[in-house]
């Protein structure tokens, strides 16, 4: 079954108000930026975005973010962006902070069917014992707080049961797929995009190479094509496209003159 789209316009078409989606991506690594561009051009709103993060003010989910189309994320961190913990602390975005592991381990969870499952992850903080603030008021105070976790002792522990999470949609951005869906991550972009694919009921796919089925080496694929409904081309020359560096340091040139260390 050939499964690509021919505009990333027409692959989010879709996506209504009030979605719900997990987007793949570790900060700017691997994130599909083609495909939440075309989101932020349909001009749906209040939606529910699952991720590690949500990138920076200008780039990626940030850019829902800005324009106001996010209500609510669930993810590891809050990072750099100064937009997403205005929000929050403004009281106008609802916020689950969740371990990283949990996070990846509960979109893993979703994708093959596995209702909860218990982690010893966050048991003595507020994960567990509930409190965390998910929403504040105009006021400054907690206005929807995390539940309490239920919680079991195996083999004399003690670990709190999470829910597993699945979303309408994911977005997904691969190296390599074919045109069954069969998907090959780069190194580090690999990060949490797998997960997430496995975790929406349709899973959206941006790629930056699309070659023909029975190209791909069965062994060098990270996904296979049952978790993916539709691919779209990341054009190279399209801005969208474009791999940024969240935070670029680099050293000194040095001079070849001068000796270097044993």
């Amino acid at each position: 079954m050939d499964k690509t789209v021919p505009s990333a316009a027409r692959a989010v078409g879709d996506i209504g108000d009030g979605a719900s989606i997990a987007a793949g991506g570790f900060g700017l690594c691997g994130i599909p930026s083609v495909l939440i561009g075309a989101l932020l051009d349909s001009g749906a709103r209040g939606l529910s975005v699952v991720s590690n993060n949500c990138g920076v003010d200008d780039w990626g989910l940030g850019l829902l973010l800005a324009a106001g189309r996010i209500s609510r994320v669930t993810a590891s961190y809050v990072g750099e962006n100064k937009e997403f913990a205005r929000q929050y602390l403004a009281g106008e975005l609802e916020l689950e902070l969740t371990p990283q592991g949990t996070l990846a381990e509960r979109l893993r969870a979703g994708g093959v069917g596995v209702p909860a499952f218990y982690t010893p992850a966050g048991v003595g903080t507020q994960v567990a014992e509930g409190g965390l603030p998910w929403r504040y008021g105009p006021d400054g105070q907690v206005a929807v707080a995390s539940p309490p976790g239920e919680l079991r002792t195996f083999d004399d522990r003690v670990h709190v049961l999470e829910r597993a999470i699945t979303t309408d949609f994911a977005l997904v951005r691969a190296a390599r797929a074919d045109r069954h869906g069969n998907l090959v991550f780069h190194a580090s972009a690999r990060n949490f995009n797998p997960l997430v694919a496995m975790a929406g009921r349709t899973t959206i796919v941006e790629t930056e190479e699309l070659v023909e089925p029975g190209e791909l080496d069965p062994d060098e694929i990270h996904l296979p094509g049952v978790f993916v409904q539709r691919i779209i081309v990341a054009a190279a020359g399209d801005p969208r496209a474009a791999k940024r560096v969240e935070r670029r340091t680099v050293s000194a040139p040095r001079d070849p003159a001068t000796p270097t260390a044993p």
